[in-house]
């Protein structure tokens, strides 16, 4: 066996880069184990995929790999950020990739309902943005020269929520429908296409004014209930003696001042000397006496409140607990493990305030967590309580991120009925975002049309184009999601007698879209026309489905048998 690609891992996403691997017609051999990799032929193989979701594994076998044939792709997925650094640096061909990082964007874009996309590509920012039809005409008449990536019927279509990827310009679209297009910010400008700011890559600091309030109202609400009864009766007592003593107290005399002063002195029990009752009627000593014990009693409690809430509050920061009733249009984050923490990462750089919930209080990720001031709330996401402890009536988007599909399914089901109008009026939020992690993608899909969950994200879907790519050597730019569709924007040298050598545009598939072609000898050619062609040497950008796209890519290496990978070639 000569040419094939070893692929180690036996979840969700090593099951899809099997499949997708068959299905471009490339040989597989499986490697679950280090001392697998001999016979599964390292000696001849072209590359090498570590996709389990065990990084030690995945950093054996990659290490072996690399020691046993030097020119091997080895594509490595690792999530610990030290692993991943130390290995990318003179790993050779290949890649290595971590999950979180290729899914988390696009998770983060749904929860803040962004529809941009920007993708570097021969040094041009590409933007991806939508906007919605507001008249009949084809999608030439409307957007001009722009490169449509997907349309998506409305409800005045004869197919509502169809999908169309890459269509021809000279597609029909009606009031309703909302298109992608692809292209750089002057020209999606050019034809009135808003363009959103891309997302601060630093935390922006919130007003001084803001931090203060949000502090009071926190130990505001985390004071005991009883302790404004006993700021009550202490202030009633300061004031009744304050009335008395300024009314009764003779030899000499006492302003308001003076009483107010004395009053203060004597419930506190700091006895200055300046005053005291030994000249006074018998009456007023024994109500000095009395307001003395009223005020150790009072001023006691008031103390302890405080110094309970100040504790407690010191206590709760250790342990990354802080509470969350000072938030409001916060994203809460379902499942703290390396996606989740990813996602609040990116969530915080741009300036959201974040909290998680989860089940394990001894999570790896906590001190993560700690680190960017983000509460976390331990507890079953599937109950009620949880979620109102998270606030999420407040909340601006929620992201159920757990590594269990059917959790993840009752979490965003019990979300549904929470704000729903019929359960809990005072917080109906039928506009409020729910993003869902779902693995496998038919049930992903399955599950957005039954349960009408917009926001549906497979990271199988997310990450699989990378390290497909990377493996077959292609040059992959991005991936997002249009819908429930996973898209990704890639590049290919044109190689002499490969079969996009002397092709046309309109020969390429019909699901692919050209949005720029590269030349040594001119000018980068955006938009090129149906009937240009590609010639050995050319570097063409493509955008589209990514399992059209892969196909395609491959067209433009060298012509091969079934089984048989191309030469090696470096990605990073």
């Amino acid at each position: 066996m000569r040419g094939h690609t070893i692929v180690c891992g036996d979840d969700a996403l090593g099951l899809r880069i099997i499949d997708e691997l068959n299905n471009a017609g490339v040989t597989v051999a499986l490697s679950q184990a280090p001392e697998d990799l001999e016979m599964a032929g390292i000696a001849t193989a072209d590359a090498v995929i570590c996709a389990d979701d065990d990084d030690d594994l995945n950093l054996q076998i990659a290490l072996l790999a690399r020691q046993a044939n030097p020119t091997v792709r080895v594509v490595a997925r690792l999530s610990n950020a030290v692993l991943r650094e130390a290995m990318a640096e003179n790993n050779g061909p290949g890649a290595i990739l971590d999950v979180a990082d290729l899914a988390a964007p696009s998770v983060v874009e749904a929860l803040l309902k962004r529809t941009t996309h920007t993708i570097s590509a021969a040094g041009v920012d590409f933007v991806v943005t939508g906007t919605t039809s507001t008249k009949d005409g084809t999608l030439r008449e409307i957007y001009g020269d722009l490169a449509p990536v997907a349309v998506i019927r409305g409800d005045n279509s004869e197919t509502p929520g169809e999908v169309i990827a890459c269509p021809g310009r000279d597609v029909r679209v009606h009031p309703g429908d909302w298109t992608a297009m692809i292209g750089t910010a002057a020209e999606l400008t050019e034809q009135g296409i808003e363009v959103a700011k891309s997302m601060p890559a630093a935390p922006r600091a919130r007003p001084l004014f803001v931090r203060l309030a949000d502090a009071v109202r926190a130990f505001r609400d985390d004071l005991n209930p009883m302790f404004y009864r006993a700021l009550a009766a202490s202030a009633t007592l300061l004031v009744g003696s304050t009335i008395l003593l300024r009314l009764a107290y003779n030899y000499p005399g006492m302003d308001w001042v003076d009483a107010l002063y004395f009053s203060a002195e004597t419930i506190a029990t700091v006895g200055y000397g300046d005053f005291n009752f030994l000249d006074q009627p018998t009456w007023l000593r024994l109500w000095g006496v009395g307001m003395m014990f009223a005020g150790v009693a009072t001023t006691a409690i008031v103390v302890a409140f405080v110094a309970d809430v100040l504790l407690s509050r010191r206590l709760s920061q250790s342990a990354s607990r802080q509470k969350i009733r000072h938030l409001h249009r916060h994203v809460v984050v379902v499942g703290l493990g390396s996606f989740g923490i990813r996602v609040a990462s990116v969530l915080k750089a741009a300036g959201h305030d974040v909290a998680v919930i989860d089940r394990n209080e001894d999570n790896r990720y906590l001190s993560a967590a700690a680190e960017l001031d983000v509460p976390v709330i331990f507890g079953d996401a599937t109950l009620r309580q949880t979620m109102e402890a998270a606030r999420v009536g407040d909340a601006r988007a929620v992201a159920v991120l757990t590594q269990d599909d059917m959790v993840n399914i009752e979490t965003g089901i019990v979300l549904r009925e929470m704000l729903g109008p019929r359960t809990l009026p005072e917080i109906h939020r039928p506009d409020l975002p729910i993003v869902l992690r779902i693995y496998d993608r038919a049930l992903g899909t399955a599950v957005g049309k039954r349960f009408k969950f917009e926001y549906v994200r497979s990271t199988v879907d997310l990450a699989t184009p990378w390290f497909i790519g990377a493996a077959m050597g292609l040059d992959v730019l991005g991936t997002f999601s249009v819908g429930q569709r996973s898209f990704m924007v890639g590049a290919v040298q044109v190689r002499p007698g490969s079969e996009l050598d002397g092709m046309r545009m309109f020969e390429l598939s019909t699901q692919t879209r050209v949005i720029a072609i590269a030349r040594d000898d001119a000018p980068l050619r955006l938009h090129p026309r149906r009937d240009t062609q590609l010639n050995a040497g050319d570097t063409a950008y493509l955008v589209g489905p990514y399992r059209e796209l892969i196909a395609t890519l491959r067209k433009g290496q060298s012509t091969s048998q079934p089984g048989v990978a191309s030469s090696p070639t470096q990605t990073g």
